[in-house]
């Protein structure tokens, strides 16, 4: 007998009051809470507050949390060892699946915490920027030095490891500690709408894995690291690079039409356009082209976004005007990393660093009404003799 759902896909596995995704109808809902509305009008630290806490903090609460995630982001003498002791070739994603099982301490196993969460979310960007750091000044090979070259701000970067001394939010302190420099106002508003809307997105494979490990009442640090392993796989965490390509080959607005007309003639797909679940306007792409749209006049790469979107809405319409292809969120995730300037190799721990809220949301919530995780399987495979 073969399985009749095959990955799982349409099965309740649980009950949740964090997060809502509707595909149909295009809706990302945050505890009641239109995911759009919250990364337009609201900053990393309120939305995490909310989907840890289930309301929106008040004023003396955000500074008081905003204290705790800031004192949360430090790298002990220990970690930075065990970061200068992986090895070259491993992955950042390997790297932070490692370091953040080790960071638990001596953290109790169960219940997680609250600050649990608040110190690995604090902490991950430090462990990216760190481990950044030593890959950028050991890299030799000309392949890898090109890239850089293409993808790293005009400010210097060297192998001294360095950390902002002045009081800044989550997203500026990330954009801080990769670049060596304050980023832009335009970039940091533009990234904390990004990482917002990758906090959360109902029960996917990551999200799953989480509950998962938190169920047999593991800790939350090696549940959050299972979590990142099931986000490396790139049917998951895969990065929207495809989307770069398209608007780097673009390269100008007078290029856009012919550029995109020559892809469309040759029966390919634009990256960018259409999407798995959302059958109409992704959301999460709403709001970022709402973000995007202000601070356009602020940075030309947003600004050629912009015209590509329209040019290619236009020109789907036309050639394949029986499919409902909408922009998704990686078309303007692909625009925002590269106005940052953000390196490739940066783009899926990105993302991790903003899943990583609705990971620990997720195992919190599981440990409430905990039941360990077991469904069953269908044999299919050859019985012994006389059975």
């Amino acid at each position: 007998m073969k399985l009749k759902v095959t990955g799982l896909e349409g099965v309740v596995a649980a009950e949740t009051e964090i997060g809502y995704v509707n595909g149909v109808s295009g809706q990302l809902v945050y505890r009641g809470y239109a995911a759009k509305e919250l990364a337009v009008h609201h900053s990393f630290e309120e939305v995490a507050f909310l989907l840890w806490h289930g309301e929106l903090p008040d004023e003396l609460q955000l500074k008081e949390f905003k204290k705790k995630l800031a004192s949360s982001r430090r790298l002990t003498p220990e970690l930075k060892q065990l970061l200068d002791a992986m090895p070259k070739e491993a992955s950042m994603m390997s790297v932070m699946m490692a370091v953040i099982a080790a960071s638990s301490g001596s953290a109790p196993s169960w219940p997680p915490t609250i600050e649990q969460a608040i110190h690995m979310t604090g902490i991950l960007p430090s462990i990216i920027a760190y481990r950044y750091h030593q890959t950028h000044s050991a890299h030799s090979s000309q392949a890898a030095e090109s890239e850089h070259r293409e993808h790293a701000p005009d400010s210097k970067h060297d192998a001294d490891w360095s950390e902002p001394t002045e009081d800044l939010d989550h997203v500026a302190y990330y954009l801080h500690l990769l670049f060596g420099r304050p980023a832009s106002p335009a970039h940091i508003r533009a990234m904390n709408a990004y990482m917002i809307l990758a906090m959360e997105h109902g029960l996917n494979a990551s999200t799953f894995t989480a509950r998962v490990v938190s169920s047999t009442e593991s800790d939350l640090y090696s549940a959050v690291a299972a979590a990142i392993g099931a986000m490396k796989g790139p049917l998951h965490g895969g990065a929207p690079s495809g989307v770069i390509k398209l608007l780097e080959d673009i390269g100008s607005k007078e290029q856009a039409e012919p550029c995109m007309r020559a892809i469309l003639g040759q029966g390919e797909r634009l990256m960018g356009f259409g999407h798995r679940i959302y059958k109409t306007q992704d959301p999460r792409a709403e709001a970022l082209r709402e973000v995007t749209t202000a601070l356009a006049g602020d940075d030309p790469w947003l600004d050629l976004a912009q015209h590509a979107e329209q040019t290619a809405i236009r020109l789907l319409a036309e050639y394949k005007p029986d499919r409902k292809l909408f922009t998704n969120v990686e078309f303007y995730a692909a625009a925002v990393m590269r106005a940052v300037q953000m390196p490739s190799m940066l783009f899926t721990p990105t993302f991790t660093a903003a899943r990583i809220v609705g990971w620990t949301a997720h195992v919190l919530e599981q440990s409430q009404n905990n039941r360990i995780f077991r469904p069953q399987s269908t044999y299919v495979g050859p019985m012994p003799a006389g059975y």
